[in-house]
């Protein structure tokens, strides 16, 4: 059973920094494709950062520049670094696996930064 826990999450203040991790069991993330999606209050869901099997990136143009997608594929693990967070980044953020029978998702972690 494929199993993917996000952490990391927390308050931080406008300007600060969070990293986010993404453990995967189940599944080996270095052959797969993953995604950090995020849901603001009130918000649809928005995928903000991909990183394939061959280890390309993708950022939604919001956050380029400030967020950073990676994988450690010892540790199975998926990362989010955010940089110089704003207010409205602020947000429940998702692991995500596509697959062709549909996506696995985290259970998210939360975001909150304050001005």
């Amino acid at each position: 059973q494929v199993q993917l826990v996000e952490s990391g999450g927390g308050l931080v203040q406008a300007g600060g920094s969070l990293r986010l991790s993404c453990a995967a069991s189940g599944v080996i993330i270095s052959v797969n494709n993953m995604a950090w999606y995020r849901q603001a209050p009130g918000k649809q869901r928005e995928l903000v950062a991909t990183i394939t099997s061959s280890g390309s990136t993708n950022y939604v143009d919001s956050v380029k520049g400030q967020f950073t997608i990676s994988r450690d594929n010892a540790k199975n693990t998926v990362y989010l670094q955010m940089n110089s967070l704003k207010p409205e980044d602020t947000a429940v953020y998702y692991c995500n696996l596509p697959t062709v029978l549909g996506h696995i998702w985290g259970k998210g972690t939360l975001v909150t930064v304050s001005s």
